[in-house]
């Protein structure tokens, strides 16, 4: 199961793993971000213990996703050392994401 990731743990959880982080900036009124859900989640089970996968809802936590200038969704960013690494814009399938992680493997 992807981690629910708030603006108040933002920084421990992805800033600060040492594991690659995928996040997904979504919302529940967004078609594509439904899309993309099951695709997270399933990554999330698939990476256990290897990489860190979460999801952050834009309308509950605004401010990480100003910081990175995430403007549409859902947008996916990858982190790895508390930097950005990869950006996916819109929905995408299963293997750009599991690509973007396996390059930090």
């Amino acid at each position: 199961m992807a981690l629910e990731i708030t603006d108040a743990t933002f920084e421990e959880v992805v800033l600060k793993s040492d594991k690659p982080v995928l996040v997904d900036f979504w919302a529940a009124w967004c078609g594509p971000c439904r899309q993309v859900g099951p695709i997270i989640e399933e990554i999330s089970g698939e990476y256990d213990g290897k990489a860190v996968v979460g999801k952050v809802d834009v309308d509950a936590n605004q401010e990480f996703a100003a910081k990175y200038g995430v403007r549409n969704i859902p947008t996916v960013l990858v982190f790895q050392n508390g930097e950005i690494v990869g950006r996916q814009v819109g929905a995408s399938p299963k293997n750009v994401y599991t690509d973007a992680i396996d390059s930090l493997l």
